[in-house]
């Protein structure tokens, strides 16, 4: 915040005065940040379609140089196939020659010749080309010549050179081959590099891609118009050398030297962009030139609209701005003139308009302040004379409340010298005033009244003090003798306490002892208790045992039956099994018939009979099934009969057994209700005797509580007579201090009449002039509280204190009336 209002001090007063030219500048601040935003981003935007471009031209030259490699690499597997194949590996010269002449019509457009040279003798031994049979390889002015002189294993790539083919003069490049295990022997392959030179391609029509090889010839163009001739401008050749077949790149130079030929349509008046690459494996170049205008024909029209459109935009804030400007400007100056009119005083202002918006809104504001401030001014003008009146209402009220201040005060020094008979006028306009008055006039006269019931109560208070002096030396001797009489019986209310305390030791050793008795009467009890319960229990369980076992002997008895019920069951089945078997016997006997019938119509060949031999069969069968599975069920059955025999005399003997048990457990059952009848009477016994027992030892409780409690008393009694002693001798000695202080009462009293005297007092307050006198109750309340009062100036004296005598007298009679 300081350091927008430094900044702040730094504008000057007419621009911070003046809302239009703050506005003003802040759209041209506006329109120039537009602006540089709209030229920074077009030049931005130029940039990177620039660095786009030049990477396409990159890649371009790139794309050439991979086909160029590609080509290369195919010339140089021809040769090298050629060298290994069988016709050139045989030697003999017309096969070879034969072989050769068929594979050049293989090869693809320029493939010039292929020679087969004898590198013994430096002679060309066959060829494509019959003029060149024969020849001496010193006789041939061609680079490869010097190849073939020397061959090795690998393909040897010749540089670039003008051949003839008939006529026709053309650049040609060759590929020569040592043949395969034949060092003696070498296989030469020539390609006509104008027919490569069709396939390299540029961006534009005024452009121009071409190959320059290590010797910075062009041995290559689209346009095969300066073929061999020096490319003039070192720039893209080193930096494509030194980047590597691997690192493209795109340069912009001048179109001149052998790029300004007549055989390039490259235009010499502008620069071009030159994008570059090396073929992989050679020192060889590719280079595509394209005229600037065409390569950044784009980037010229994207920073023409940005320009364009960084203008509009600026024209346009400057109109919108201009208008809002020109609008808010002209509603604030208008705004400022009528606050400038309230400010003079005139609150009748006309401050309607008709916008709806902030500023708007800002008249709405000020006019509601300026209907807010006008009613303000008009209740400050009202309040204002309220004030007025009312502060000269204060001023008077203050001259009265001063006056009436100096009357009172003059009334107060007045009792306060000691004249209780003065008054203060109580007729004032102020009622605060009246009040005090009146109040004080009435504590005044209470004051009065009081003063003259002290003096007559000063005077009675001396001639009580002589009586109660004397009285108390009368209960003083009498308070001696009782502490003597209440000492005696301390000390013989001791020793009871004493005789009582051995006998209640006696009694809690016998109480102690019975109830020792009792608890092992209870114990016995329990025991027996017990002894009947298991009794009991015993008993129940027989006869549970019991019950069980005629429940097993019934359950065996129905087993028996159950059992027999079964063994007859399997004599019928078994019956039924013999029937079966009886019948699988007569179905067989069928089965055999009806199989010889089926033999004698056998003599009559009929299909019926046939079939009366099938069922016969299949009868015969199904007999012998039914017998073996009747005889297997008897089987069974004999198992189930003797396993049922052994059933039967198992639940038999259980029986027996059930039953001897039986009777064992009945003479069991017996003995146990006999031992739980005499466990019975025992518990019976017991218990009155454990009852005897707990009555003893709660009889022998209680006596020893009646001894506690008469020891108790005892011990109390004592105590309350040494303290009935103590207080007897406690007594007296207050006696003597009463007496002490009654003297001294006497002489207070004398002192509070002389003091009282000083005061001024009507004949009113006078006891014989018909003021309040105290009745003998009152009289006596009285006498009382100035005798408490006499004890307390008696202790107060003897602690050294200022003893407060016939004041603290006076204090009570005065609350006591």
């Amino acid at each position: 915040m300081t350091r927008m209002v430094g900044l702040r001090g730094l504008v000057p007063n007419v621009i911070r005065r003046n809302y239009a030219i703050k506005f003003g500048i802040a759209l041209l601040v506006l329109g120039l940040s537009v602006g540089l935003v709209g030229f920074v981003g077009t030049a931005l935007i130029q940039d990177n379609v620039e660095e786009r471009t030049n990477e396409d031209y990159g890649t371009l030259a790139a794309q050439e140089a991979e086909k160029l490699e590609t080509w290369n690499e195919n010339n140089e597997l021809t040769v090298d196939m050629l060298s290994r194949s069988a016709a050139v590996a045989s030697g003999d010269r017309d096969r070879i020659r034969s072989a050769i002449s068929s594979r050049i019509l293989e090869l693809p457009v320029g493939a010039t010749a292929i020679h087969y040279v004898n590198v013994s003798d430096g002679t060309v031994v066959a060829s494509t080309n019959d003029d060149a049979v024969g020849t001496a390889l010193a006789d041939v002015d061609e680079p490869w010549a010097a190849t073939a002189s020397s061959p090795s294993g690998s393909v040897t790539v010749s540089s670039p050179y003008e051949g003839s083919l008939g006529e026709v003069s053309l650049p040609l490049i060759a590929y020569t081959k040592q043949v395969h295990d034949d060092p003696g022997h070498a296989v030469v392959y020539t390609v006509n590099l104008h027919a490569y030179a069709v396939n390299l391609q540029s961006s534009t029509r005024s452009g121009v891609s071409m190959v320059v090889d290590g010797n910075d010839r062009v041995m290559a163009d689209e346009y095969n118009g300066e073929l061999l001739a020096a490319y003039d401008r070192n720039g893209p050749l080193e930096r494509a050398r030194s980047g590597g077949p691997t690192n493209p790149g795109t340069m912009t130079m001048t179109a001149s030297g052998l790029l300004s030929s007549d055989a390039y349509p490259l235009p010499t008046n502008e620069n071009a962009v030159v994008g570059y690459a090396q073929v992989r494996n050679t020192d060889w170049v590719v280079l595509v030139h394209t005229p600037e205008s065409d390569a950044y024909g784009f980037v010229q029209q994207v920073r023409d609209f940005g320009l364009y459109a960084t203008l509009a935009g600026v024209l346009l804030v400057g109109i919108v701005g201009a208008v809002l400007g020109r609008n808010t400007a002209v509603a604030i100056d208008r705004l400022t003139a009528k606050t400038e009119q309230m400010e003079d005083g005139d609150l009748d202002v006309d401050l309607t308009t008709h916008r709806i918006d902030n500023v708007g809104r800002l008249y709405d504001g000020f006019d509601n302040m300026r209907r807010s401030l006008k009613q303000t001014l008009t209740e400050a003008e009202s309040a204002r004379e309220s004030a007025e009146a009312a502060r000269e209402r204060t001023e008077r009220v203050n001259e009265h409340l001063e006056r009436k201040a100096g009357e009172y005060s003059r009334v107060m020094e007045a009792v306060a010298d000691g004249d209780l008979t003065a008054r203060m006028n109580g007729e004032s306009e102020n009622e605060a005033m009246t009040e005090i008055a009146v109040a004080f006039n009435d504590m005044i006269a209470n004051l009065e009244r009081t003063t003259a019931e002290v003096k007559a109560f000063a005077g009675d208070v001396a001639t009580a003090s002589e009586e109660v002096t004397a009285s108390s030396e009368e209960v003083r001797s009498a308070s001696l003798q009782v502490t003597e009489s209440v000492q005696e019986i301390s000390d013989g209310a001791d020793r009871q306490n004493e005789n009582l305390q051995s006998v209640n030791e006696e009694m809690n050793d016998l109480s102690t002892t019975t109830e020792e008795i009792a608890a092992s009467s209870n114990q016995v009890a329990d025991i027996a208790e017990r002894t009947a319960e298991a009794g009991r229990q015993g008993r129940e369980a027989a006869e549970t045992a019991i019950a069980g076992m005629n429940e097993i002997e019934a359950e065996s008895d129905e087993a028996v039956s159950e059992i027999e019920r079964l063994e007859a069951e399997i004599e019928q089945v078994d019956e039924l099994l013999e029937f079966i078997t009886d019948l699988a016997k007569e179905t067989n006997m069928l089965a055999l018939n009806a199989n010889i019938e089926a033999s004698r119509g056998a003599g009559g060949g009929g299909e019926g009979d046939d079939g009366f031999a099938v069922v016969a069969q299949e009868v015969k069968e199904l007999a012998a099934e039914t017998k073996t599975a009747a005889e297997e069920i008897e089987e069974r059955l004999d198992d189930i009969q003797a396993q049922t025999q052994n059933a039967v005399d198992v639940v038999h003997g259980t029986r027996a057994r059930v039953t001897t048990n039986r009777d064992a457990v009945e003479e069991a059952v017996d003995a146990l209700e006999e031992i739980a009848d005499y466990t019975e009477e025992t518990n019976v016994g017991v218990q009155e005797i454990s009852a005897a027992s707990e009555q003893q030892a709660a009889s022998t409780d209680q006596t020893v509580s009646m001894v506690d409690e008469v020891a108790t008393i005892s011990e109390e009694t004592s105590a309350e007579a040494e303290n009935v002693a103590a207080a007897a001798e406690e007594q007296t000695t207050a006696l003597t201090e009463v007496s002490q202080s009654a003297s001294t009462l006497a002489e207070q009293a004398g002192h509070l009449s002389a003091a009282l005297d000083q005061f001024e007092t009507t004949a009113a307050g006078d006891a014989s002039d018909g003021s309040p006198t105290a009745t003998d109750g009152e009289w006596e309340d009285a006498v009382g509280d100035g005798t408490e009062n006499l004890g307390g100036g008696a202790e107060d004296t003897a602690d050294g204190v200022e003893p407060r005598g016939a004041d603290g007298g006076e204090r009570r009679d005065t609350d006591a009336r």
